[in-house]
């Protein structure tokens, strides 16, 4: 069974992603819907902090004309418009709340964080990395659980025979993110 991040879980439980973003308006939780080449990603932000960004196959019933004034909504869809330009970007600077994810995932996530623009590694690396060779499944389940697609850059992370194993975005969109990236999207399985 999938174990989905929490903000999925809250969007199934309310009938879909349309009435997650109502329910964010009716209560002024802060986000946007940013509309990328290869999707809608929705952005959630509480304080100076992103809590979730990731694809939406819901395009939004309103999008506001301006982008939103929270600073840190600003600066991600500032950073995101640089990276789908093809600027390489380090999202490192925008900060994250990971506060509901378990020690183990925020690990796994860390180390993601540390693969360079325009790089991959393998489930075994970010193992390797935090110290728990045996637990490269485990690590597909983390990656897996990523709420913030593209800022904690998954994307980048591929199995160790070159295949590209899984992503919470869809697999064309992984392909199309790494081409972005300067990869040969076609040399991976």
């Amino acid at each position: 069974m999938k174990r989905s991040n929490p903000l999925e879980r809250i969007s199934e439980a309310l009938g879909g992603e349309q009435n997650l973003r109502q329910l964010r308006k009716v209560f002024g939780i802060p986000s946007f819907c940013y509309k990328s080449p290869i999707g809608w990603i929705d952005i959630i932000a509480e304080g100076n902090r992103i809590l979730g960004a990731s694809f939406s196959e819901v395009t939004p019933s309103s999008q506001p004309a301006f982008p939103p004034t929270l600073p840190v909504l600003a600066r991600t869809i500032k950073l995101l418009d640089i990276y789908f330009a093809r600027g390489p970007i380090d999202f490192a600077e925008i900060p994250i709340q990971l506060a509901y994810a378990t020690e183990f995932q925020q690990q796994v996530w860390k180390a993601i964080q540390q693969i360079p623009h325009g790089e991959v590694r393998s489930y075994q690396w970010i193992a390797d990395r935090i110290g728990r060779p045996k637990s490269a499944r485990a690590i597909g389940n983390a990656v897996g659980a990523n709420p913030v697609s593209i800022l904690i850059p998954c994307h980048r992370v591929i199995r160790s025979n070159g295949a590209l194993g899984g992503y919470g975005g869809g697999l064309d969109r992984k392909r199309h993110l790494l081409a972005l990236e300067g990869h040969d999207a076609e040399k991976f399985k």
